[in-house]
């Protein structure tokens, strides 16, 4: 069965303080489970702010590293997950769900994409 990456964009400027709600986050995590428990989540994670984060880039033969946090950025990845599904109209189901678990003053993209197998 292919396995999905799908990819967690929110935009930090909608995003509470404190961080998501412990309601939300409940949500998340009953979602979650129950994905588990169908045998289609392999891995998720949320991702620090992007304040903490660093980007390391290769252009024209140099290697540069930037601290955040990085004001051009309006969304950013949040989190991620890998799913194995049967096939990418089952993987858009789930994401849907997750998107669906958020509060209405959240704004939050994922993007679906197969992982390229070897």
């Amino acid at each position: 069965m292919p396995r999905y990456l799908s990819i967690v964009h929110i935009d930090e400027s909608s995003a509470p303080a404190g961080g998501p709600s412990e309601e939300l986050m409940r949500r998340m995590g009953e979602l979650i489970e129950e994905i588990t428990k169908a045998g289609v989540m392999l891995d998720t994670a949320g991702l620090t702010p992007s304040a903490q984060g660093t980007t390391v880039r290769w252009e024209n033969g140099k290697l540069s590293v930037t601290d955040g946090p990085f004001t051009e950025s309006k969304e950013v990845i949040g989190g991620y997950a890998i799913m194995q599904c049967k096939d990418k109209a089952e993987a858009l189901e789930w994401t849907k769900r997750f998107l669906k678990v958020h509060e209405e003053f959240w704004t939050v993209t994922c993007e679906v994409r197969e992982i390229a197998e070897a």
